[in-house]
């Protein structure tokens, strides 16, 4: 995954399945028994963190904002998170499907409107703002 800096066990986007520059992209990211993440939460019932979930969501505006912004494209900050709610436990075997549509962009500040959707059930949304630098 080039177009992010993150590497496990942090990197929480497994696939690119598609992306509109300057408009959306569709991320997936697998749930596995074996993600670490899980291992401690909840030992016999893992649950993936809800700001894991949140965290997946900027990783996939991330590779959006530097996919349509080349020029800029050295790194992607998360700097402010809106509305976040979490409404879904993500569960191993869950096939986790990040919708991220962008809202506005100015002077390299993004906005954008992410989901993360499991079995057609939004999970957790948030508005989500980034910088590129």
């Amino acid at each position: 995954m080039d177009w992010l800096p993150h590497r496990y066990p942090m990197l929480l986007v497994d696939r690119v399945k598609e992306v509109v520059p300057n408009t959306s992209i569709h991320c997936i990211k697998m749930i596995s028994s074996l993600d670490p993440y899980l291992q401690g939460h909840f030992p016999g019932q893992p649950i993936m963190p809800g700001v894991l979930s949140i965290e997946a969501l900027a990783q996939a505006a991330g590779i959006l904002a530097r996919m349509s912004n080349l020029e800029l494209a050295n790194s992607c900050l998360l700097t402010e998170l809106q509305d976040v709610r979490f409404r879904r436990q993500i569960i191993p075997g869950d096939c986790l499907n990040l919708h991220v549509t962008a809202l506005k962009s100015r002077k390299g500040f993004f906005w954008f409107e992410a989901k993360a959707i499991v079995d057609g059930d939004v999970a957790s949304s948030a508005l989500i703002t980034a910088k590129l630098s």
